[in-house]
C-alpha cells in the first residue's frame, strides 16, 4: 500500500519487538518492571530507510526476521504495558510521521499516536481466519508450532493489549472498519488504496 501510494511504511509494532529481542539476547525470558531499566540502559534503537521500508537498528545490528518469533511478540505485547516504554516508542513514531506521508500499523496508531490521522483503518477478522494466516506465516519461516498454540498466543495478546491501561486496543470513532476474513491481501490493499486516493485528490472545499 505505501508503495503504491509513494508513502513510507512504518511497523510500530516492530519497535516494540525490537525491545523484546534485545532483552532476549540477555537471557531473560519473563522481565518484570523492575529489571527494565536495567536492562535497557544500552538500549539505542536506530531507524533507516531503504526504499519505501523502514530498517531497525538495534546497538547498530540491523533486525528483522528473529522480530517475527512468537515468543517475541509475547514478550513485545507485555513490555508494551509499561508506560515509559510506550512513552519513548511513541515519541519516536511521532517524529517519524511528523512530516505525513506515512502509512503507519499498530494497535493504538489511530487512537494514541496519530488521533488526527486523516485515515485511519480499523482492521479486524474472525479468529479462525487469524489463526490460519498467522500458522501459515510461521511454518513458511520454519517455525515449529501449533495452530492450537498460535490460537493461544493471539487470544492471550489480544487480551493483554485490550485491558491495559495505557494505549488499550479499540477502535477510533472516525475509523474505518475493514473486515478482511474473507478478503486476499491484493484486495484488502485496493480497498484502502481508494479511500486514500479519494481523501489525496478530493476537490478543496468552496
Amino acid at each position: 500500500m505505501a508503495e503504491l501510494l509513494g508513502y513510507i511504511h512504518v511497523d510500530s509494532g516492530a519497535m516494540y519487538r525490537a525491545v523484546a529481542w534485545h532483552i532476549r539476547q540477555k537471557g531473560v525470558v519473563r522481565p518484570t518492571p523492575e529489571m527494565l531499566p536495567e536492562l535497557l540502559a544500552d538500549f539505542s534503537l536506530h531507524i533507516e530507510r531503504k526504499g519505501s521500508e523502514i530498517v531497525l537498528f538495534v546497538n547498530s545490528q540491523e533486525v528483522h526476521e528473529e522480530l517475527r518469533l512468537p515468543e517475541i511478540s509475547a514478550l513485545a505485547s507485555e513490555v508494551s504495558t509499561i508506560p515509559w516504554v510506550r512513552e519513548r516508542l511513541i515519541a519516536e513514531q511521532r517524529r517519524l510521521g511528523q512530516r505525513g506521508g506515512i502509512v503507519m500499523d499498530g494497535r493504538d496508531i489511530g487512537t494514541v499516536v496519530f488521533p488526527q490521522a486523516e485515515l485511519k483503518v480499523f482492521m479486524q477478522a474472525s479468529l479462525p481466519s487469524r489463526v490460519e494466516r498467522r500458522y501459515r506465516e510461521l511454518i513458511a519461516r520454519g517455525i515449529q508450532i501449533t495452530p492450537e498454540e498460535v490460537q493461544a498466543e493471539l487470544i492471550e495478546r489480544d487480551r493483554r493489549d485490550e485491558t491495559r491501561s495505557i494505549s488499550p486496543l479499540r477502535r477510533a470513532p472516525d475509523a474505518r472498519l475493514l473486515d478482511t476474513t474473507h478478503l486476499s491481501i491484493p484486495e484488502q490493499i485496493a480497498i484502502v488504496v481508494r479511500w486514500a486516493e479519494a481523501l489525496i485528490y478530493a476537490p478543496f472545499p468552496s
